[in-house]
């Protein structure tokens, strides 16, 4: 038994030193980090219940895996926050939580100056990012966006020479409607008439009212995609009344970010599914035999242009310069940006939209240097309490203490392997302050086991028997009292996990681990350990420093053997 012991912690430390790390993963109370805090409303008429949170939680922890942020805990509180607690991680990698990731392509059926004009009549220049065709070739016209979302969208094999122009198209005068806009330029579309949502008809007094300046996402990201909506782009430089949506994000089957091989810059590709295909090919067929925005596109036909919409923004609107529609079921987003927001957009686009609508209450860093605090605070803690465990051990047991010793030095280097290890494997296990009280209070449930065996021995000697003999009677008694004591701590930690959230998982899963390296440790090294020293003459000689002397068992007997 004592050399399966030895050969379980050599295993252990080679996984250990030849992996990623030999450290655990601390969390976010240890090593700092981000928290964010998400309340969410309703989206689409949806009420906020448990599974829709569930849902969006579920989203959510892919984003933040996919991020590449290990060890983050994400939990509901009360009926619709919340919250994602990511050690290590920056504001910036938690950035996109909250979109909502509604990705529609829309016809565009109109479109216009971002600011309003006096007249019902927009006038405006809107000169397409990129073009969309079926030539062999790929290639992409790159517009100047800054950090922006990319705004060019390609079929699978672009043009190699998109066509962009300028021009100057009009606008059919509509007989207007009441509207609701307010004096800071929000629309808010659900007080527009129509029985279905928003008409052509009704929109176009909002559409000519708006102003992106002030209100850049009129549909305060309700994309709807059975409504007509106005939409301005992520320039905020041209707004769009758009028609229903015909391919829905729903219909992409992957989304990745790579490098354009021609341009070296990086972009998103989407991949449809079979009923997304044949949309986007219907779709793109349908608006190509339509006039261009700078040949005076409008209603009812619309425009010779697709708007990609994500979360209402429009983020490209290219015009379709093959008649036959783009097949293939490929579209591909390029534009200037880095692979961090290249990145971002295809994990948010794969994943699936959420099922609510999530607004960020806040969002707070936390402070390394705060949790070096703590964790030196809770080590101190955690060796005041092993030092006191120590001494009583060896005063009121004296050579038996060194048992004790012995036994938990080996614990501790068992829990702190297999610690590091499910920190860096798939589970991503974090240490936080919980679990490291979670080991403390485990160090009395360890020593416990101890004194409950050493007490049998004790029992055994003081009726006369030898040290060896008393050893291997004893046992049995010992070993059930301890395996009811563990199987009961164990027990509590598991119901605890499973009800809890956040640190007190964190307490209850160290407490669980640190209750079965008790029950490895009592039955494959404390017992054979005393089984051995129980054989040599000093032990079973019955001297008062072994701890288990008649001297100290109580009254001396005769000696006899069982």
């Amino acid at each position: 038994m004592l050399a399966l012991v030895g050969a379980v912690v050599v295993a252990l430390y080679l996984a250990m030193f030849l992996g990623p790390s030999a450290t655990p993963k601390l969390g976010l109370d240890l090593r700092g980090g981000t928290q964010v805090i998400l309340s969410a409303t309703p989206l689409h008429g949806k009420k906020v219940t448990q599974g829709a949170l569930g849902q969006a939680v579920s989203i959510i922890r892919q984003r933040v895996d996919a991020a590449g942020v290990g060890g983050a805990q994400i939990s509901t509180q009360g009926n619709n926050d919340i919250i994602v607690s990511a050690p290590g991680a920056s504001r910036d990698q938690l950035a996109a939580l909250d979109q909502t990731a509604l990705l529609n392509f829309r016809q565009v059926m109109q479109a216009g100056a971002a600011s309003p004009t006096p007249t019902t009549t927009a006038s405006a220049s809107p000169s397409t990012s990129a073009s969309a065709t079926a030539s062999p070739s790929p290639s992409a016209s790159k517009s100047g966006n800054g950090d922006r979302v990319p705004s060019a969208l390609l079929a699978a094999t672009p043009s190699p020479s998109p066509s962009s122009s300028s021009g100057t198209p009009s606008t059919n005068p509509v007989t207007p409607v009441p509207s609701s806009t307010s004096s800071t330029g929000n629309v808010d579309l659900k007080s527009l008439p129509g029985s279905q949502g928003p008409t052509i008809a009704s929109v176009t007094p909002a559409f000519n009212a708006l102003d992106c300046l002030k209100t850049p996402n009129p549909t305060q990201g309700l994309d709807e995609p059975k409504n007509y909506i106005i939409s301005c782009d992520r320039d905020q430089g041209f707004k769009y009344i758009l028609g229903p949506a015909e391919v829905q994000g729903s219909q992409i089957s992957s989304a990745s970010a790579t490098v354009d091989p021609q341009s070296n810059e990086w972009q998103v590709l989407l991949d449809f599914n079979h009923s997304g295909s044949s949309d986007w090919l219907k779709l793109t067929q349908k608006a190509a035999k339509q006039p261009t925005v700078q040949a005076g596109c409008g209603p009812p036909g619309g425009c010779n242009a697709v708007a990609i919409v994500l979360d209402g923004v429009t983020q490209s609107a290219p015009t379709i310069t093959d008649p036959n529609g783009i097949p293939g079921g490929r579209a591909q987003i390029t534009g200037n940006f880095d692979q961090k927001r290249a990145t971002t957009l295809a994990n948010v686009l794969k994943f699936g939209a959420l099922p609510l609508k999530l607004e960020k209450q806040s969002s707070d860093s936390v402070s390394a240097t705060l949790g070096s605090d703590q964790l030196r605070g809770g080590l101190i803690a955690g060796a005041i309490g092993l030092f006191l465990v120590i001494l009583y051990s060896l005063l009121y047991y004296r050579a038996l203490g060194f048992v004790t010793i012995a036994s938990l030095a080996l614990s501790g280097l068992i829990l702190y392997a297999v610690t590091t290890l499910l920190g860096h494997s798939s589970l991503g296990y974090t240490l936080s302050l919980a679990g490291i009280a979670g080991f403390i209070v485990a160090v009395g449930i360890t020593a416990d086991s101890f004194v409950v065996f050493f007490e049998r021995i004790r029992d055994e000697v003081r009726e006369g028997k030898s040290l060896r003999s008393a050893v291997e009677r004893g046992w049995p008694r010992a070993r059930r009292t301890i395996i009811s004591a563990d199987a009961v701590s164990l027990l509590a930690a598991v119901v605890l996990y499973a009800v809890s959230i956040g640190d007190v998982r964190g307490f209850a899963f160290t407490l669980g681990l640190s209750t079965l390296s008790d029950l490895f440790i009592v039955f494959c090294f404390t017992k054979p350990l005393l089984t051995y020293l129980a054989r040599t003459k000093a032990f079973n000689s019955g001297a008062g420093w072994t701890g288990v002397g008649r001297q100290r068992s109580g009254p001396a007997l005769e000696p006899r053997e069982a």
